[in-house]
């Protein structure tokens, strides 16, 4: 497996599509942002791929000593192989030593993607990540950070909000 930034316009085509099939609308920013960020030096692009082809991609939006991992997806003809076990590690050894975390929806029996749900966390578990003990409702969404050498309290994530998106995130981050 190779993972590195898109070499060309078909590569980030490839991005852009499993980008709008992976992420329901309401979590997705627009791509033009994320390209901004990417061009500015705030957020890394990933093209992850093996011998057979593109596998999946990630997008990250990089702190000063902590990197949060915004998106993350395997391509969903690759899924189940370890592949994405593999990119997600990869990703966590390519950030070492900086603390690297990301946000899944809360675990909610009553959340119509429930099973998904416990699918999720148990796959970053199972990568390495932690529990961090910090919940946060994002744009409505409760969320419980993941992470591997870092600390994310509540204040410290809002304040990483704050730094690196601004305030309209900011202030649309609330106490679960």
């Amino acid at each position: 497996m190779e993972f590195r930034q898109p070499k060309n316009i078909k590569e980030l085509f490839e991005i852009k599509r499993l980008y709008r099939r992976a992420f329901p609308k309401c979590e997705r920013k627009p791509f033009s942002l994320i390209m901004k960020w990417y061009k500015k030096g705030k957020s890394d692009i990933w093209y992850f791929c093996d011998e057979k082809g593109f596998l999946g991609f990630s997008t990250t939006i990089n702190g000063e000593s902590e990197i949060l991992i915004d998106y993350f997806t395997v391509d969903e003809k690759r899924r189940g192989n370890g592949n994405g076990t593999k990119m997600i590690k990869a990703l966590l050894e390519n950030y070492a030593p900086l603390g690297v975390f990301l946000e899944i929806e809360m675990l909610d029996e009553k959340a119509d993607n429930y099973p998904q749900r416990v699918r999720r966390r148990k796959f970053y578990l199972a990568a390495g990540l932690e529990p961090l003990g910090t919940y946060a409702k994002l744009f409505g969404t409760d969320m419980e950070l993941l992470g591997v050498r870092c600390s994310m309290d509540y204040e410290k994530y809002r304040r990483f909000y704050l730094e690196n998106y601004g305030k309209f995130a900011y202030d649309n981050i609330k106490k679960v």
